[in-house]
């Protein structure tokens, strides 16, 4: 059997770090005087003294390290156990939500989907917006560091064609984590203050611009303005653009840099497709908008560039009348958000990797058909691709399209018109957050969807997140044997 013990010691001081940060939105609320703070204190109260009673508990017996079993319960304890937590002042203070609307809140906020169900934001206390934008960062940072650390560990998805002699970890106890995870944490923290330092230089208000900034890097997209960054129309739309693309990329690729290797991030075939495939887009986009509507060249592109990039990076920030821009630019914004941002990133989706290597295996097969005796092997970045990376591949590609089906016929079962299930599932499977169809059109939010929905499309965060297999591998019995 599995020894429990490990995880719970660190979940146990995870708990302690998340009720701590907590009392952050509660000076801002105390210091405003929003009348807000209590709640905060008393869900700070509440998370780290649980964390602290299960860390000592568990005691020395939980500092032993994680193999691979663990680490698939850490990762799974996380996003589940965490979100709970985290509702609580969503519960016990402003916006006072439901236990339903509380948890897809917060479990949105970590996953990065950037969904809510919280209205007439401009209304609501700063505390609050700013434990929305932390959500957002730690679970960014939190799926940086499964990512590249655990998901390779883990054989999920083809992730493990990322191992190079120089980040592997497997086989022992996650030998070179901590000096992996500072790295990365130095890039995510780095990249967050060149991003609030421009969002502040361009004219945002302080607490936009940092919320702005924690859920941009995140790819989160949680916005204190109900117009999203509809309220910072030009240069905030070039800014979080920017910012979007840079939080999509590989993080790895950003060490590398520092580390000497100036060509690392555009020499990476993942990154190039990924810049290529998004402009491509939105000049299809732009082009359509100008031929239907007429809209001005500069206005048109820039709105089609940030929201275009904003569904492909999965951050979910929105800008102008999205959803009124025709089928056509909603079909190109659908296949844009299914495939998502880079591997490697807080971005979800399939993501680029995946559909490079699908891509690489349809011209490998076609060229067989042609020629029968041609031996092609499926090739990404100048190395072959394995078999066993090709079906992991393969599985998780066709998992995903799957429950996409399965979650947008779920949802419709549950009263939801067909084009909000649809568009309901894509955004939460694929972690993207957006809000199209007419069960969102009176609010731009999720809050009109049942209770049962919500729990649906919770599900469906949660699984998108925990890249699909990762999230079903515990209920196979022989997982739990030694």
């Amino acid at each position: 059997m599995i020894d429990l013990t490990p995880v719970a010691n660190i979940l146990g001081r995870l708990l302690v770090v998340l009720g701590l940060l907590m009392l952050l939105p509660a000076m801002l609320d105390w210091a405003l005087a929003t009348g807000n703070a209590g709640a905060f204190v008393q869900s700070s109260l509440i998370t780290a003294g649980l964390g602290v009673l299960v860390a000592l508990s568990t005691g020395a017996r939980g500092t032993r390290g994680l193999d691979a079993r663990t680490a698939f319960l850490l990762t799974l304890a996380i996003w589940i156990v965490l979100p709970g937590f985290g509702a609580l002042p969503f519960m016990l203070g402003a916006p006072g939500l439901s236990v339903t609307d509380a948890y897809f809140e917060a479990v949105s906020g970590l996953t990065t989907t950037g969904a809510t169900v919280v209205t007439e934001l401009v209304e609501r206390p700063a505390g609050m917006h700013l434990w929305r934008g932390m959500l957002n960062w730690l679970g960014g940072l939190g799926i940086a560091f499964v990512a590249m650390i655990f998901l390779p560990v883990m054989r999920v998805g083809g992730m493990q064609f990322f191992r190079t002699e120089g980040f592997d970890t497997l086989g022992k106890v996650l030998p070179r984590a901590q000096d992996i995870a500072l790295s990365l944490l130095g890039v995510y923290a780095g990249l967050t203050v060149a991003c609030l330092t421009t969002y502040l230089l361009i004219g945002m208000q302080p607490l936009d611009a940092v919320v702005h900034a924690l859920a941009s890097i995140a790819t989160g997209g949680f916005s204190p303005q109900d117009a999203s960054f509809g309220a910072y129309r030009g240069a905030g739309e070039y800014a979080g653009a920017l910012f979007m693309l840079l939080a999509a990329t590989p993080y790895i690729l950003y060490v590398q840099m520092v580390n000497g290797q100036r060509r690392a991030l555009w020499g990476d075939p993942q990154v190039r497709s990924f810049v290529i495939w998004v402009m491509g887009a939105v000049l299809v986009v732009t082009l359509w908008r100008l031929q239907t509507a007429g809209d001005p060249l500069e206005a048109s592109f820039r709105e089609t560039l940030f929201n275009m990039v904003s569904v492909m990076t999965g951050t979910g920030f929105g800008s102008g009348s999205f959803s009124g821009w025709g089928g056509f630019a909603l079909l190109v914004t659908f296949v844009m958000g299914v495939i998502g941002g880079c591997s490697g990133s807080s971005s979800a989706g399939l993501s680029v990797f995946r559909v490079q290597v699908s891509l690489a295996a349809l011209r490998s097969q076609i060229g067989k058909i042609a020629s029968p005796s041609r031996v092609a092997p499926v090739r990404y970045a100048g190395r072959a691709v394995d078999s066993e990376t090709l079906n992991s591949v393969a599985m998780f590609v066709t998992f995903y399209v799957l429950l996409l089906g399965i979650f947008s016929v779920a949802l419709t079962l549950t009263g939801v018109d067909q084009t909000s299930a649809l568009f309901g599932a894509w955004a939460t499977l694929g972690n993207i957050g957006y809000s199209i169809g007419p069960m969102v059109a009176r609010t731009g939010t999720f809050v009109d969807f049942p209770d049962t929905a919500k729990w649906l499309m919770t599900l469906a965060m949660l699984m998108g997140r925990l890249s699909l297999l990762a999230f079903f591998v515990i209920f196979l019995p022989r997982f739990w044997r030694n």
